[in-house]
């Protein structure tokens, strides 16, 4: 490099980064710990656009939720997401719901009483949301749906569900969850990412990142980003493996090429 870098403005473009990305004053270190948080993850990390704020709250909330982070850490984020207008209480419980699925209905728990605990403490009104079903249907017909919008989501059809645990990916995940509107399908790619991700699993994995950017939701430079944001929680082993990943269905987007089968 052709010049230093000042460890002073560092630390204080991290001071600033993390009162914003929290929603309160930030104090000085008291570890170190706590000094790579202001200096790396606030300074470096967060400071970056490559992705937008919104983005990195999801990113951030799904994973502090699916790791079992310290309950502090995660109502920060929710806290810092409401008041710097990111994200909406409606839209916060539209991703709790959504971590259901994607990281077991305990997660999902945990961030819905974060919520609540942070418009308690802010004075906020909680959301009205709508109900899951107003009214009787068809299970033929939520099948159907959830098939549907499995193709939009996925970018590629599955096949009849041979199970009660494949039925559920089509007349719940699909049918029912993904179909709410109250939270954009960006949105809910972050935050299904994170899940599948974690999970480390090559299936879900490789068929999730490909279709993020086939579908055009995510654009290659910010699958790159997402990989350094997933990080901070999971750990850089595990993000290790979706780097590869990514570096490999870019390759195949860009080809036309589906997650499977050949590569590019």
């Amino acid at each position: 490099m052709s010049e230093l870098l000042d460890n002073q403005e560092r630390s204080a473009r991290g001071l600033a980064v993390q009162a914003e990305v929290t929603g309160k004053a930030a104090s000085a270190p008291a570890t170190l710990v706590e000094e790579s948080w202001r200096d790396f993850v606030f300074a470096e990390v967060w400071a970056r656009p490559q992705l937008e704020r919104r983005a990195r709250f999801l990113i951030s909330i799904a994973s502090a939720v699916i790791t079992g982070a310290d309950t502090e850490i995660l109502d920060n984020y929710v806290r810092g997401a409401l008041k710097g207008g990111e994200l909406s209480v409606l839209e916060l419980r539209e991703a709790a719901l959504h971590l259901g699925p994607y990281g077991g209905w305990g997660r999902g728990v945990a961030l819905d009483k974060s919520v609540s605990r942070i418009i308690a403490e802010l004075g906020l009104a909680n959301a009205e949301t709508a109900p899951i079903r107003a009214a009787p249907w068809d299970p033929k017909v939520r099948d159907s749906e959830g098939a549907a919008e499995f193709t939009k989501v996925m970018t590629f059809a599955s096949g009849p569900p041979a199970a009660p645990y494949l039925e559920a990916i089509h007349n719940f995940v699909f049918g029912e969850m993904w179909t709410r509107r109250a939270l954009d399908e960006r949105s809910r790619r972050w935050l299904t990412l994170v899940g599948v991700c974690d999970s480390t699993i090559e299936i879900p994995v490789k068929s999730h990142v490909h279709a993020a950017m086939a579908s055009g939701n995510c654009k290659p430079e910010e699958m790159q980003e997402f990989v350094l944001q997933f990080a901070i929680h999971h750990g850089w082993p595990k993000a290790s493996i979706v780097q590869s990943v990514v570096f490999e269905m870019i390759q195949k987007v860009a080809a036309g090429l589906p997650w499977h089968g050949q590569q590019a």
